[in-house]
């Protein structure tokens, strides 16, 4: 039976499960309702009953998450403007919920294409990156995290039945049905779902097209605790709004130019302080002979 703590509540097991996050959001501006839905642990039998059914083999941290809580989910939220906001969530399922990704249609209507039947087998991996999952049975593919809606963070093995632990991966997989790896162990990804605090879209940043603009407001606001990985120390200052008044408003500020003023006549016949003598014949006008 899941059970809620109310807030402030201190378990060790749960700071040894959060790493401690939970204290780092309830310290931060504006959050509030950080909730923790406490899990049971599972029996072993549940797991072995798995790996039997699905003829599969659990990798080992894997085996050892379960065996602490069966299934993982942390939310919170923020007050802005007297409204709260749903807002950050950490979830991964529970082993009886860790189903078969390709198992059903995409549609709920007889003869339904199914996912197998919408691969692009023209994308292969590229020199840069691993082969990407497949639908059918070249992958075997288990949905840890729905992501709400926003795509399906999955358990992939990729040398199909019987999978092995070593062949274990943990891959995204966007709304356009597109993948994009994440971690090659289920440690480094719970590490990177903890460290990026469960803001809306956080997966996205591991896409070559990134997250979307107003997820981006939010990591502003509640910047990730960035994990020790190249990409995330690519990215340090791509969340960054900097702001140079002096380039925005450059147009403004015009720098103004002193015109040149002609010489001053005197006025009331007054004769001005006398100049350098003319030593050119020009200067002279027949009226006025230069007197030696």
């Amino acid at each position: 039976m899941e059970e809620t703590p109310p807030p402030g509540c201190s378990k060790p097991h749960l700071e040894k499960l959060t790493l401690g996050i939970t204290r780092i959001l309830e310290s931060s501006p504006g959050v509030t309702e950080v909730t923790i839905i406490e899990k049971p642990p599972a029996e072993r039998h549940m797991i072995s009953s798995w790996e039997q059914k699905n003829n599969c083999v659990l990798p080992e941290d894997v085996k050892n998450f379960y065996l602490m809580t069966n299934g993982f989910h942390i939310t919170w939220s923020v007050k802005l403007d007297e409204h709260t906001i749903p807002l950050g969530s950490m979830a991964i399922n529970s082993i009886t919920k860790l189903t078969q990704l390709n198992q059903s249609s995409v549609y709920s209507l007889p003869n339904a294409p199914t996912l197998a039947d919408l691969e692009d087998d023209a994308l292969e991996a590229s020199e840069n990156q691993p082969e990407k999952p497949h639908f059918d049975s070249r992958s075997v593919i288990f949905e840890l995290d729905p992501c709400n809606g926003n795509g399906k963070v999955c358990l992939v093995y990729k040398r199909g039945k019987p999978a092995l632990a070593q062949d274990a991966e943990i891959w995204f997989l966007d709304r356009a049905l597109y993948w994009h790896f994440l971690t090659d162990s289920f440690t480094a990804y719970y590490h990177l779902l903890i460290t990026h605090l469960g803001l809306p879209q956080w997966q996205y940043a591991f896409t070559s097209y990134g997250i979307s603009p107003q997820a981006k407001q939010w990591f502003n606001m509640y910047k990730p605790i960035t994990y020790n990985t190249d990409l995330l120390a690519e990215e340090t200052n791509y969340f960054v709004n900097k702001l140079d008044p002096s380039k925005v408003f450059k147009s403004k500020n015009k720098t103004l130019i002193p015109k040149k003023k002609g010489p001053v006549q005197p006025a009331g016949g007054q004769k001005g302080p006398p100049g350098p003598p003319s030593t050119s014949k020009s200067s002279s006008s027949p009226g006025n002979p230069v007197r030696k």
